[in-house]
């Protein structure tokens, strides 16, 4: 029998291609991408001393010739970012296609089975099935290597087109909803898209409905203003502590966002507002079959982001080895003001104010999916978990599945009182978590267990959610030690399974 071929991938291949080789190509695409921001930052000066010091017509076309000439190193810079963006995905989805493919070969020689050159699965009589089995896995493989390399031949192919600049757009008003402004955003060729995010990349960073490799690509041409920002808020006085964090919380992002060895980062919102907020997805969510968004508890800030990523980072990658045949994203949601100490994690208001904005978040990754909808899970982990739980409880969460771990409550004491499918929404708290303890100081339910600090814990089986185990010693960081049940539960719950 032999394996599905496309006239581009074969077995032979797909066993003797390397994706790390494509993920370096990807790695130099960023890396002209950084020169090319040096260059305009250099522009940027050297307009600003003109201007101080050069007037007169010479100099009008001077400074519009200069202003051209950083317009293009920014076009070279979103370029660069797009077939980054593209050969990533692409390394990702040829790994992929390896794994599955490896596991064909594992179980071709415990079965004792051949596979020749040409990708046929040869056995001797009575392993028919087996035989069987094996090809379809192979079929797997070529499939997924042949799609993402349609997909990304199809997205390199499009950055050719260097058309002027469109003429300046009217904006979607800012109560379109995520949908109105995706269909708006259909409107204007890749390459008027990227021209638009190159002169306008504020009004796109933040705004729901614009694809998630687009809003990555305005916040990354927005992080010299931030740092900008910054420097002025310490020169006008502002709180030395606050601003130091801050910009350390910034430097440890850009970072993240060069980091190679590991997936690719998309930056889809950045704000400097109190201790600074940050949404960062790991792989492309709108093209990821699986999408995880991750919302974490108290004292969570720009500074600690490192952590939090690294948290959501490990079901994915969990996720894409437990399930390799779909891609699996995981996002950081940080775009609410989480509680930094106790006295404000007793308060719900920090978790009313953030439901509204995670609901609208959900909801745009419905609107900028690329095919058919992903799989939606939304992660609550300690105070974060009444934040979904405020989302889940109003009403019109875009989700799967919902999750509460190492929760102090969720503000309802049943999963009924929730506006969300009972049976899709899940639960854990390890036994020696000290959130446990979070108790109200007066309320006692009916059946003499205690209230959480805002409801019922929702890993009770009186609770009503479907329960999943951790380890004994998780603690409340625990749950996504590498190895151990939870984290393995949290990937099978990904992909749209059970623990």
């Amino acid at each position: 029998m032999n394996a599905v071929d496309s006239p581009a991938v074969t077995y032979a291949r797909l066993r003797a291609t390397d994706p790390a080789r494509w993920l370096a190509t990807a790695l130099s695409w960023r890396r002209w991408a950084a020169l090319a921001g040096a260059l305009g930052t250099e522009f940027g000066t050297l307009l600003s001393r003109l201007r101080g010091t050069w007037s007169g017509a010479a100099a009008e076309a001077a400074l519009a010739r200069l202003g051209e000439l950083r317009r293009h190193a920014a076009f070279f810079r979103v370029v660069c970012w797009r077939a980054d963006q593209a050969l990533c995905e692409f390394a990702a989805a040829l790994g992929r296609a390896r794994a599955l493919l490896d596991r064909a070969c594992a179980t071709a020689r415990g079965s004792g089975l051949k596979i020749d050159d040409h990708g046929t699965v040869h056995g001797h009589p009575g392993t028919d099935e087996a035989v069987r089995a094996v090809t379809g896995a192979l079929s797997s493989a070529l499939a997924l290597a042949a799609e993402a390399d349609r997909t990304a031949s199809t997205r390199l192919t499009a950055l050719a087109e260097i058309p002027p600049p469109p003429a300046p757009a009217t904006l979607p008003p800012c109560t379109a909803t995520p949908g109105e402004v995706r269909s708006w955003w259909e409107r204007f060729s890749p390459a008027e898209r990227t021209w638009l995010l190159v002169t306008s990349p504020a009004a796109f960073a933040g705004a729901d409905g614009i694809p998630v490799a687009d809003r990555d690509i305005a916040n990354r041409l927005l992080l010299d203003d931030a740092r900008l920002a910054l420097d002025r808020m310490r020169a006008a006085g502002a709180d030395r502590d606050r601003v130091r964090d801050l910009r350390d919380g910034l430097d440890r992002l850009t970072a993240r966002l060069e980091e190679e060895g590991a997936p690719r980062a998309y930056l889809i919102g950045l704000g400097l507002d109190g201790e600074g907020r940050a949404v960062v997805a790991l792989g492309d969510p709108d093209r990821s079959a699986h999408v995880l968004t991750h919302v974490p508890g108290m004292t969570s800030d720009l500074r600690s982001l490192g952590g939090e990523l690294t948290r959501a980072e490990r079901v994915a990658v969990r996720a894409g080895e437990l399930g390799p045949a779909e891609s699996a994203s995981a996002v950081l949601w940080l775009d609410y003001d989480a509680p930094d100490f106790v006295h404000e994690a007793a308060s719900d208001r920090p978790a009313r104010a953030g439901a509204p904005e995670l609901i609208r978040f959900q909801e745009a990754l419905r609107a900028t999916h690329e095919g058919l909808p992903a799989h939606q899970t939304v992660l609550g982990h300690s105070y974060g978990s009444l934040v979904v739980g405020e989302a889940a409880a109003a009403g019109g969460l875009a989700a799967d599945s919902v999750v509460f771990v190492g929760s102090p409550g969720v503000g309802v004491d049943s999963a009924s009182e929730l506006r969300f499918p009972a049976d899709r929404v899940w639960a854990t708290t390890s036994f020696t978590d000290p959130i446990r303890f979070a108790v109200a100081p007066k309320d006692v339910l009916p059946d003499g267990r205690k209230h959480l600090w805002f409801g019922r814990d929702p890993s009770e089986p009186g609770f009503g959610a479907r329960v999943f185990s951790s380890q004994f010693d998780a603690g409340h960081l625990g749950y996504w030690d590498r190895g151990e049940p939870a984290l393995d539960a949290l990937a099978r719950i990904t992909l749209g399974g059970t623990p």
